[in-house]
């Protein structure tokens, strides 16, 4: 019987953990798209082009409060929010700012960087 318990407590703990690490990697790929879609708007040529960009950007944003909010049931918001934030800093400066849009970074911005992975690290450990 407690065999059969301490399997039933490890598979909902690995469930949990599955659906945490979902939620922080939509949310870090929302943010990024809400983002891109933003600096896409800005450089716009046309009305058009702003507003269909503005939409994407604004989309990926509800998706990004929606998987924050799913997070918040299995973590705490002094967790929650310091890790998804610090990550979408991440996320944006290295994927959409410098893959997407070649834009160039610093190499004392990618130190500022590795201290955010660092923060992101102790903040996210119990």
């Amino acid at each position: 019987m407690t065999g059969i318990l301490r399997s039933v407590i490890h598979a909902a703990y690995e469930q949990k953990n599955i659906l945490i690490v979902t939620f922080i990697l939509a949310n870090l790929i929302f943010n990024v798209v809400a983002n891109a879609g933003f600096k896409m708007s800005a450089d716009s040529s046309n009305f058009r082009g702003f507003l269909f960009w503005q939409v994407v950007g604004n989309l990926a944003g509800l998706v990004t409060v929606l998987t924050l909010t799913a997070l918040l049931r299995y973590w705490p918001l002094n967790i929650a929010f310091p890790v998804t934030t610090g990550l979408m800093i991440i996320g944006v400066q290295v994927f959409a700012s410098r893959w997407l849009f070649g834009e160039t970074i610093s190499p004392m911005r990618w130190f500022g960087t590795v201290l955010i992975v660092i923060g992101v690290v102790f903040v996210s450990r119990w």
